[in-house]
């Protein structure tokens, strides 16, 4: 069998495999490089930027569960311009697409960011972080409200013409709903899913285990959940997915890709083991080998239902 073709095409974007890095995880990227050469994944999202610098929530921020892990770093980041200004240059000639994920509070901070962003070629694409609170609507965060999702998308698409994509909430009734919405505004993917909100308890002390009481919950735990509402976004909507949580091996990704995901994130999996985003792609080659496929591409979405389940 020939070389198998890993290239995936999200909106603007051809990337050389379908594995990314997950925003928070790695970063801005440069940390993870000694590790796992970047011109080896598909692209990297760096941690999340907002437009002013914020110190994030109290310690402790992080916490252990079983096959999990909780936390509440609380956007800690150096602001937009710090970003522009420091970290864009040490991303430029990393071999790969740069994919920025923006976290803003009021639509007018996601589309300042937007714009700005838009400015350098070494971004290529934006990752929209919609699990913030809206300051301006009693705090609720975007991700919860199709209205409010449609919204921030309308203005971050015409604020650039870059590639975005939708970094859904799953704590929502209905993430089709959300993903419908962005879609019909102009996203050109979406990203499923963010973390679900869970808490740790002290039980001797009697008190949280973070200082921020609650946080995100990520890793294996997840992973069932996120397969399900993957296959279910694919299912609702025709713009790409991206689908993260759990991932951990060349398994896990193809696992995501049968529900539909056209690429996936590996994020606290990458905590644990530096080198499993690369560890991942050639997982999914051996997996396309093995089973004679010569494009990954064939296989999203290629899930087998049996009739009436």
């Amino acid at each position: 069998m020939s070389e198998v073709d890993l290239s995936v095409t999200i909106g603007r974007l051809k990337l050389r495999n379908p594995v990314l890095t997950a925003s928070g995880t790695c970063g801005y990227g440069e940390e993870l490089a000694p590790y796992c050469p970047l011109d080896e994944l598909g692209a990297v999202i760096p941690k999340s930027v907002t437009v002013n610098a914020r110190d994030g929530n109290k310690p402790p921020r992080l916490w252990e569960t079983p096959s999990g892990l909780l936390n509440s770093i609380g956007l800690q980041n150096e602001g937009l311009e710090h970003f522009v200004s420091h970290t864009i240059p040490k991303l430029a000639g990393i071999g790969t697409p740069v994919i920025a994920n923006i976290a803003g509070f009021t639509v007018d901070e996601f589309v300042r960011m937007a714009a700005r962003l838009s400015e350098f070629p070494e971004i290529s694409g934006l990752e929209v972080n919609i699990s913030c609170p809206n300051v301006k609507v009693g705090g609720m965060a975007f991700g919860a409200s199709p209205l409010l999702a449609a919204e921030v998308t309308k203005a971050v698409r015409r604020a650039t013409g870059l590639t975005i994509i939708l970094k859904l909430s799953p704590n929502v009734t209905d993430i089709t709903e959300i993903a419908r919405a962005v879609e019909a505004e102009g996203a050109d993917a979406v990203s499923a899913v963010n973390t679900f909100l869970g808490m740790a308890v002290d039980a001797e002390k009697r008190i949280p285990k973070l200082g921020n009481v609650t946080g995100g919950l990520s890793g294996p735990a997840i992973k069932p959940i996120a397969l399900r509402m993957v296959w279910q976004i694919h299912s609702a909507v025709k713009i790409p997915v991206i689908g993260l949580g759990g991932i951990c091996n060349g398994t896990d990704a193809i696992e995501f890709i049968l529900c539909g995901a056209s690429a996936v994130e590996v994020g606290t999996g990458a905590l644990v083991e530096p080198s499993a985003p690369l560890k991942v792609v050639e997982g999914i080659r051996e997996y396309c080998v093995r089973q004679g496929v010569s494009s990954v591409a064939e296989l999203i979405g290629g899930l087998r239902v049996k009739s009436g389940n």
